[in-house]
């Protein structure tokens, strides 16, 4: 016998999928994980989705690069190479301005793309679901409820019972890796 990494239901609308998550929370399922060819926002809360951190590591990062970038432009106009050039002073605070927003930013956006990237557990090369009869259509048409085999109620008899209970167009075993 192979093990399976859990049970899969496909449906044709948003709605049941909807009525799927709630259903399967209530039931006590923790392991859940829904797929869609778009973002489906009433889905987020019983999936246990919150807020994103992505800002506040962005925010984390854009200070860091300008302190970093005002710091280092300071250093060097102050202590390193001091000198006087049109009768300004040696720490001429606008004049690092422009380099230290655009580095500020810089930081910003790369830490942003690479949180997502870490927070989404991106690049997925490869998930068990992939194998599934028809998944292939997550990106076009259709949705997919899954209940994974890591939750600790998870029984394949039970969570099939379950899912068919839910009228979907069909519930399959997903293969374990």
């Amino acid at each position: 016998m192979t093990a399976i990494a859990g049970i899969i239901a496909e449906f044709d609308r948003a709605e049941a999928l909807v009525a799927g998550v709630c259903a399967a929370r209530a039931a006590g399922w923790r392991a859940v994980e829904a797929f869609a060819p778009y973002p489906v926002p009433e889905a987020a809360e019983p999936l246990g989705a919150r807020g994103s951190r992505v800002a506040w590591i962005a925010i984390g990062a854009g200070l860091l690069g300008a302190v970093l970038t005002y710091g280092t432009q300071w250093w060097l106009s102050v202590y390193v190479y001091p000198i006087n050039v049109g009768g300004r002073p040696l720490h001429a605070g606008p004049a690092f301005l422009p380099a230290t927003t655009i580095v500020a930013i810089l930081w910003a956006a790369a830490a942003a793309l690479l949180g997502m990237l870490a927070l989404n557990r991106l690049p997925r090369l490869h998930h068990p679901v992939f194998a599934a009869p028809g998944f292939g259509r997550a990106s076009e048409d259709r949705f997919f409820l899954f209940l994974s085999a890591e939750d600790p109620r998870f029984e394949a008899e039970a969570a099939t019972s379950f899912l068919q209970g839910l009228l979907p167009l069909r519930v399959v075993e997903v293969p374990g890796a």
